[in-house]
C-alpha cells in the first residue's frame, strides 16, 4: 500500500503537530506502508533534516515543494498572507503527479477537498470542529473516504454533521524514548536544575488556552514555600518574554522559564520533576473538547505524578486513579492539587504507577495500527 501524507506545515517545527505528523509516517512505514511525506519548502530557523531533528528511522520519503510563503509578509497583508500561502500550495499540488492508486492522508481540509474531488482515496485527520468555518469544512469533507479523529469530542461534532465513517485515535508517545534510565538527582545534575527543591513543571507551548496563567498564579499563591520551584519548559521567544515580564511585575522568584527544548531533551526534563502540570483552560472549545495533548502522554510515560484540569478532553485519558484533578482556570485549585500530592507520597506513587501502566495503550505504534486497520477496511 502506498500512502501520500500531504501537510501544509513547516516541518521540522517547535510545535507539537510536527512531531505528530512525522511519527505517524514513521510508524505506518514500519508496518509495510510505502509512505511519502509531501511538505512545502519554507524558510526555517530549525536547520538540518527532520529525521535527525526528531530522531526518526529513515523509512519514508520526504518531498518538499517550492511554494511561496506569503506569511513572512503578514505585517503588511494581515490574514490575507495566511490565505495566499494556503492557496499557493494548493495550486502547486495541482501540477504534481501522484499515483492514482495511492491513498492521500492529510490534516488540511482544503487538501482533502482537492484530492477527494480529483478521485483519490482520501483520509482526513480531524483535530477540532471550527465553528466559524463549519460550512466550508462540511463541503471540503463531502467526498472524503474516512476521517480519523484525535478525540471523542472531535468525533462527536463530526457525527452531528452526518459524517459516519470516523474513528477516534488519540495522540501517543514513544515509550522507548520517554522511559529514561537514571535517577531524578542524576538528571537534575545533567540539566543544571536544583537538587534540593521540589520541582513543579509545565512542558509545552504558552498559548493562553494551555492554562499557563493559572500556573503563574499558583506559583504566586505558593511563593512562601521556599522548598518549591516552578519550571516552565517550552514556548516561543516572544511568549517567554511576555510571561517573564508578568513574573517580574509580580516579583516572583519561584518560577523560571527554560525556553524551547528539542524533542529528545523533553524526557530528561520530565525526569527532573516532582509534579507535572496539565492546566488547560476552559475558555476555549479546543481545550475543553478537542485536544489530545502529546505532553499528557509524555507526562504519563515519565512516571511522575500529574495535576490536570478537569475537562472532558483530558478525562478521555486521565481519571482519578492516574492523576489529581484541579478545577480549570482556578489557581487555588491547581495549588491545592500540588499540595495534595506533596503531602501524600503514597498517592503520588499510586497515580504515577497507574499512569505509566495506562499509557502503554497510547503508543505511536498502536496508533498507527489502529489507523491502518481502519483505512484499509
Amino acid at each position: 500500500m502506498e500512502l501520500i501524507y500531504i501537510a501544509n506545515f513547516r516541518i521540522p517545527t517547535e510545535r507539537a503537530h510536527g512531531l505528530q505528523v512525522v511519527k505517524t509516517c514513521e510508524e505506518l512505514a514500519k508496518r509495510g506502508v510505502i509512505v511519502q511525506l509531501v511538505l512545502p519548502e519554507r524558510d526555517n530557523k530549525i536547520k538540518g533534516d527532520l529525521f535527525n531533528f526528531y530522531g526518526l528511522e529513515r523509512n519514508f520519503q520526504v518531498v518538499k515543494l517550492a511554494s511561496p510563503d506569503f506569511f513572512k509578509y503578514e505585517k503588511y497583508l494581515g490574514r490575507l498572507a495566511f490565505y495566499l500561502r494556503e492557496v499557493s500550495f494548493l495550486i502547486k499540488l495541482l501540477f504534481i503527479k501522484f499515483d492514482k492508486d495511492a491513498m492521500v492522508y492529510t490534516r488540511n481540509p482544503e487538501i482533502a477537498w482537492q484530492f477527494s474531488w480529483r478521485g483519490f482515496k482520501t483520509v482526513y485527520e480531524a483535530h477540532n470542529w471550527p465553528e466559524r468555518k463549519g460550512r466550508f469544512l462540511k463541503l471540503f469533507l463531502k467526498k472524503v473516504r474516512k476521517i480519523i479523529c484525535n478525540s471523542a469530542g472531535t468525533e462527536r461534532e463530526l457525527k452531528k454533521r452526518g459524517f459516519a465513517s470516523t474513528l477516534v485515535v488519540p495522540n501517543g508517545v514513544d515509550l522507548k524514548k520517554n522511559i529514561f534510565e537514571g535517577s531524578k538527582k542524576e538528571w537534575r545534575e545533567k540539566l543544571n536544575l536544583p537538587i534540593d527543591k521540589k520541582i513543579i513543571m509545565y512542558v509545552g507551548h504558552l498559548y493562553y488556552w494551555k492554562g499557563v496563567d493559572s500556573v503563574v498564579e499558583a506559583a504566586s499563591i505558593m511563593k512562601q514555600d521556599k522548598d518549591l520551584q516552578f519550571f516552565l519548559v517550552g514556548g516561543t521567544e516572544g511568549d517567554v518574554k511576555k510571561y517573564e515580564r508578568l513574573i517580574e511585575q509580580k516579583k516572583l522568584s519561584n518560577i523560571l522559564f527554560c525556553g524551547y527544548k528539542s524533542p529528545e531533551m523533553i524526557p530528561g526534563f520530565l525526569k527532573c520533576a516532582d509534579i507535572l502540570m496539565l492546566p488547560n483552560s476552559a475558555n476555549k472549545k479546543e481545550s475543553i473538547f478537542y485536544t489530545s495533548p502529546i505532553k499528557m502522554f509524555e507526562y504519563m510515560a515519565s512516571g511522575r505524578p500529574i495535576v490536570a484540569s478537569d475537562l472532558p478532553s483530558i478525562r478521555e485519558v486521565l481519571n482519578e486513579s492516574n492523576c489529581v484533578f484541579a478545577q480549570a482556570d482556578n489557581p487555588e485549585s491547581l495549588a491545592g492539587g500540588v499540595r495534595k500530592i506533596l503531602a501524600d507520597s503514597a498517592l503520588a506513587s499510586q497515580i504515577s504507577r497507574q499512569a505509566l501502566e495506562d499509557v502503554k495503550k497510547y503508543t505511536w505504534e498502536n496508533r498507527a495500527v489502529n489507523i491502518l486497520n481502519f483505512i484499509t477496511l
